[in-house]
């Protein structure tokens, strides 16, 4: 495949991916990756920063798809239903990424950087929530309550489709973990 192929995003990610399975996330080389795609070190550098963002680089995006959820949630919504509306609407997008999102999730299990980094990326998520749940007039410390036991929930639930059949819907774990959640707080 010649460097004028399009996509070469999706193939930096790809070839990354086989690369993080096949030898692991540190012996793998930004060069490997980018030979493997059929690019160039200089193009793999035009898209990530480094060889972690090919992992992460689709944090952004969750975000945006996420806050923009929130903003649209009924204005009656209280402030876990809004949370939970955001949280349904990012499963359709990440259903169709599922393989690759198996992949990513057991590279980045494997390494303790990477882990961090996954943490960091849901503080984000988190914060971004906590932001959204301001602005539609929630207070604290109920604002960050709902957006960190939100991340929680979605943390679980993300974690327990893929681990699940292949016909799974990460819409229905992430209701089942809001029903489990609502039945623990109700023993409190």
């Amino acid at each position: 495949m010649g460097r004028w192929e399009p996509n070469a995003r999706g193939r930096l990610e790809q070839a990354a991916l086989e690369l993080y399975s096949e030898h692991g996330f540190e012996q793998t080389t930004v060069a490997e990756i980018a030979k493997r795609a059929g690019l160039t070190e200089r193009t793999f550098f035009r898209h990530f920063a480094d060889k972690r963002e090919v992992l992460f680089a689709g944090g952004s995006r969750l975000r945006e798809l996420l806050t923009t959820a929130l903003a649209g949630a009924p204005g009656s919504a209280t402030p876990f239903e809004a949370v939970a509306a955001a949280l349904a609407a990012v499963s359709a997008p990440l259903r169709e990424r599922r393989d690759q999102a198996r992949r990513r999730q057991h590279v980045i299990l494997a390494n303790a950087e990477l882990r961090e980094r996954e943490l960091i990326k849901l503080a984000t998520l988190s914060a971004a929530l906590t932001d959204g749940l301001r602005a539609r007039g929630v207070g604290e410390p109920a604002a960050s309550l709902a957006a960190e036991t939100g991340i929680a929930v979605f943390k679980v639930a993300f974690e327990r489709w893929l681990e699940g059949p292949d016909d799974g819907d990460l819409a229905e774990y992430v209701r089942g973990s809001l029903e489990q959640l609502r039945s623990l707080a109700a023993g409190i």
